[in-house]
């Protein structure tokens, strides 16, 4: 237990953990929490800072690191995500400004003010993503009476955020065809087929070695996902949810291009490790293991050359559109949701439910243009045939 007495009221304040010092163990059946220690550490430098917590004197951005210090067991990525937020709030008038005094109306402003300023939907909607909850903390701890950022984004920005469309069996089959036969961007053509045919995140593609591909039973082993830092540091996570660790058969065709990959795989002077992981089927011309960034440039550099090239130019294509494509063409086949959500490694069916509710409202809209064109034909099937009856009778008078 650690006492202190809050500036503002003048009581004695109470704090209570279940362990001394960080790295001890939580015992058994208890909530995971800050150690007594980290707790004293906040809560003094709290009141350096002349503030008391407990009394709602914080700005938005100490509320924000305070939510941020308490999530220890969070992704590089999502640590990274943190960081951004904080320097927003950092550069930006907003962060200096008192949780209590900020409105639904004020939080709204904010956000629009952001866009104008350039942000995007989705960095925005990122930004709020950590806030929200930030907030949501406070109203939890009795500062706030109510959360100002609970309110649906869509109604208050606008969504500038680009539209995923999977590539169509023309578009897919012409970039495929172009990356085949392209004397650079061949060496890709292999990956980027598993790619279309797999749906495997790019993470989960970096991630693969040797071991995970077993060519006699046919299979691809997920239980990976090789990530990098801003600084395109590379580390091993697991998958991204539990569902996302999965066996994938092969078809036919994908069988024969890990076959390729696997033995046309030129063994580097040292095997890199990562994490304990060594053995990674796609390596780059240094012998590392490609990341996803790698791939990405990949991706859009052969869009580019493609589209000098050609009149009718592709679309995007990046690593997720290739696995939004595969998606949809399981979901167009009839394959059953439950299945595609498994090979999809999707934790919510209700993501995989999204691309059959997409497919249905485009069957209709095609449905109904087919419809339109039939109507048409009919229509000028009935005045040529009508012409055609008065000729006849014209001719048949004239006998």
């Amino acid at each position: 237990m650690y006492t202190y007495k809050d500036p503002t009221t003048g009581k004695k304040m109470f704090i209570y953990s279940w362990k001394l010092e960080r790295n001890d163990k939580t015992p058994a059946g208890k909530k995971i929490d800050l150690s007594l220690r980290e707790k004293e550490k906040l809560i003094e430098k709290d009141l350096r800072a002349g503030i008391s917590y407990k009394a709602g004197g914080v700005t938005v951005l100490e509320l924000v690191e305070r939510y941020i210090s308490l999530k220890t067991k969070v992704r590089p990525t999502t640590r990274a995500g943190y960081k951004t937020v904080v320097n927003v709030l950092k550069a930006d008038p907003f962060g200096q400004k008192k949780i209590a005094d900020i409105k639904t109306s004020e939080a709204k402003m904010w956000l629009i003010e952001l866009q104008d300023g350039g942000r995007s939907y989705s960095s925005i909607h990122s930004i709020r993503g950590v806030i929200r909850p930030a907030f949501a903390m406070a109203v939890e701890d009795d500062l706030l009476r109510k959360n100002p950022f609970d309110f649906e984004l869509a109604k208050v920005l606008i969504d500038d955020s680009v539209k995923r469309d999977a590539l169509t069996p023309k578009q897919e089959r012409d970039f495929l065809k172009f990356v085949k036969e392209d004397e650079y961007f061949c060496q890709f053509y292999d990956g980027i087929f598993i790619l279309l045919k797999t749906g495997l995140r790019i993470s989960e593609l970096c991630g693969l070695t040797i071991r995970d591909i077993d060519l006699q039973e046919r299979t691809i082993d997920i239980h990976k996902q090789l990530q990098y830092t801003g600084g395109k540091q590379a580390y091993i996570e697991q998958t991204k949810t539990t569902a996302g660790t999965r066996v994938l058969p092969m078809s036919d065709e994908v069988y024969e291009a890990f076959k390729r990959v696997v033995s046309s795989r030129k063994k580097p002077k040292i095997e890199m490790m990562i994490d304990g992981v060594s053995g990674f089927l796609f390596l780059d011309g240094r012998g590392k293991p490609m990341l996803a960034y790698q791939w990405e440039k990949k991706f859009q550099r052969s869009v580019e050359k493609y589209n000098k090239i050609y009149k009718v130019e592709l679309p995007k294509i990046t690593p997720h559109i290739c696995r939004h494509t595969y998606c949809t063409n399981m979901a167009k086949s009839g394959i059953s949701v439950k299945t595609l959500q498994y090979l999809m490694g999707h934790a919510d069916i209700a993501i995989t439910m999204n691309v059959y509710t997409h497919l249905k409202l485009e069957d209709a809209k095609d449905e109904l243009e087919q419809m339109k064109v039939r109507e048409q034909l009919k229509k000028e099937m009935t005045l040529a045939d009508m012409e055609y009856a008065k000729k006849e009778i014209k001719r048949v008078s004239s006998i």
